[in-house]
């Protein structure tokens, strides 16, 4: 990896542009310094003294924002964690420093109080990061062996919200800052995304328009890019070595990707390497059920020919023109069939893998005729709903108003 230095003059520069560098990761959006009685106001409130490492951030810049993937395992689940933000005393919104603090303080005696336990006063967890109220980052700040560790909490989400947490949910990031900065990486390169939405793209708009309206000079501008960009996570030289088994990590970034460019060649590529394919990748999501959500269906029939497990309700991820091919495939592999996934299917203007789950949901005993009428019309009443909701100009969808009218065009003339 090719080692990138900043001459003090550049460091300055970035720092008039609200750029600091910590730990080997980009801060944008980056406060000046924490003043030495905030810090030490801080470090009144817990219960132990305050890792070196954070009060050195702090020392470089009070808060500012990230821009970076990070994924842990919790409760059987492989999440991505939002950790955005670096919280600041000042802010006006979600990354308020002494706003979470005050929250904290606040759940910590309310459960002092239902346990009729005595409470000192002090904070064991300093919140410092996160993203709004759904991820919160936290340093631990009480004696003992887990004393600097950085962990990260995650809210559950309703059960209507398909493989999330439906919990809140708390695991360690690294054993100190250093090793939490170090584990913020990027799945894919920025500069070649491939989606519409990817991690790089808040940055690269902020440099742009410090670039474009601020003076931020380019080839300085190029070189923190480059610089950025060293957190690429790099799958294929372990795969070309033979060594990506190896690297469970590394192997789910690169199925991620084969996922989202639907290559189905590359999962057969992963597969000849003795990647495993099973356990989740994304939230309690298996390869397969991304794969079919996604709509990546060649990438969704190479894991099927590979062997990937198939969830029982893969169908119900369904939200694109699947080929009767793979419905056929998925069925015969596990997955079970439902009224829901032929109303999908219907909707999605594939009529023939409607047919056929609605085939295998007859020989299961299910009344499908009855059942398919009460589905479509409420699928139909929610598709009208949501395009007279875009018509009147206060609604927006990810179909658009083309796409909702072509569902609901294709729900109205399917036929069992």
């Amino acid at each position: 990896m090719n080692d990138i230095r900043f001459t003090p003059d550049e460091l300055t520069t970035l720092r008039e542009h609200g750029i600091v560098l910590f730990a080997d990761r980009v801060i944008f959006e980056a406060q000046p310094p924490m003043p030495q009685e905030q810090i030490d106001a801080v470090q009144a409130l817990c219960s132990g003294p305050l890792p070196e490492a954070l009060v050195a951030l702090w020392r470089e810049t009070a808060g500012g924002r990230l821009d970076y993937d990070l994924s842990l395992e919790m409760n059987g689940n492989l999440e991505g964690i939002s950790w955005s933000e670096l919280f600041w005393n000042g802010s006006d919104g979600y990354n308020d420093l002494q706003g979470w603090i005050d929250h904290e303080q606040e759940l910590a005696q309310e459960a002092a109080e239902e346990s009729g336990a005595p409470w000192s006063g002090k904070l064991t967890h300093l919140p410092f990061g996160g993203f709004e109220y759904t991820d919160r980052i936290y340093a631990v700040v009480e004696p003992g062996a887990a004393h600097g560790q950085i962990v990260a909490w995650k809210k559950g989400l309703p059960p209507a919200w398909t493989h999330a947490l439906h919990e809140d949910s708390v695991n360690t990031i690294a054993p100190d800052l250093h090793g939490a900065f170090a584990a913020l990486h990027l799945d894919e390169d920025p500069l070649a995304p491939t989606s519409d939405y990817f991690s790089g793209q808040t940055l690269l708009a902020y440099l742009d328009d410090r670039h474009e309206d601020h003076g931020l000079d380019l080839d300085l501008m190029d070189k923190l890019v480059t610089f950025y960009c060293r957190a690429v996570v790099d799958w294929r030289t372990p795969l070309a070595e033979g060594t990506l088994r190896h690297k469970p990590q590394l192997a789910r970034v690169a199925l991620r990707h084969a996922i989202a460019t639907d290559d189905a060649r590359l999962i057969a590529e992963l597969a000849a390497a003795g990647v495993a394919f099973d356990g989740p990748q994304q939230g309690s999501a298996l390869a397969t059920d991304v794969a079919v959500g996604q709509g990546a269906f060649a990438a969704a029939s190479a894991l099927v020919r590979a062997g990937a497990p198939v969830a029982t309700d893969a169908l119900r991820n369904i939200d694109g023109q699947i080929s009767p091919e793979l419905t056929a495939a998925l069925l015969d592999n596990g997955a079970e069939p439902n009224v829901a996934a032929i109303v999908k299917c219907a909707a999605c203007g594939a009529p023939a893998s409607a047919h056929l789950i609605a085939d295998a949901c007859a020989k299961a005993g299910i009344d499908v005729p009855a059942a398919f009428i009460a589905e479509r019309d409420a699928m139909l009443l929610e598709l009208e709903t949501a395009l007279a909701k875009m018509q009147g100009g206060k609604y927006g969808h990810y179909l658009g108003q083309e796409g909702l009218a072509e569902r609901i065009d294709h729900l109205q003339t399917f036929s069992l």
